[in-house]
């Protein structure tokens, strides 16, 4: 990633940080790279993008030099206009997935569009986010 002044990359940084915060401290968070903007309580769900660019930690990762790597890895895809970077820490195994989200605003549609993915990727789709509950819904 390229920034015209320390401000900038400094701004990153605390992008960075807020983003681990909020994971370990919520579970999982969405936001957008080129806004620094976390998604609120709305009535849609979050789809993994491309489920075969998911990243899964363990739980004892280093979850901020992991997440700096994705964002630059993923740094095109994330600057589009309905992608969003996703956080999720898995309640049983304390995994971490990092992936490439985008938003959905009907449940039905979303499930569909998660089977949809999962049947042509190699890593299937375990779960979407639903933000007004605050809760993964399992698939």
């Amino acid at each position: 990633m390229k920034f015209e002044s320390p401000l900038e990359r400094y701004l990153f940084d605390k992008y960075i940080l807020d983003v681990c915060i909020a994971t370990l401290t919520q579970g999982g968070v969405t936001s957008k790279l080129d806004t620094y903007q976390f998604v609120s309580p709305i009535d849609a769900w979050a789809i993994p993008k491309y489920p075969d660019q998911t990243v899964i930690l363990p739980p004892n990762a280093d979850l901020q030099a992991a997440v700096r790597s994705f964002v630059v890895q993923n740094e095109l895809y994330l600057r589009m206009p309905d992608y969003w970077l996703g956080t999720w820490i898995e309640p049983e195994t304390h995994s971490c997935y990092l992936d490439i989200t985008s938003l959905c605003f009907c449940l039905d549609d979303a499930v569909q569009q998660a089977r949809a993915l999962s049947s042509s990727a190699q890593r299937k789709i375990v779960a979407l986010y639903d933000f007004k509950r605050g809760q993964a819904i399992y698939i």
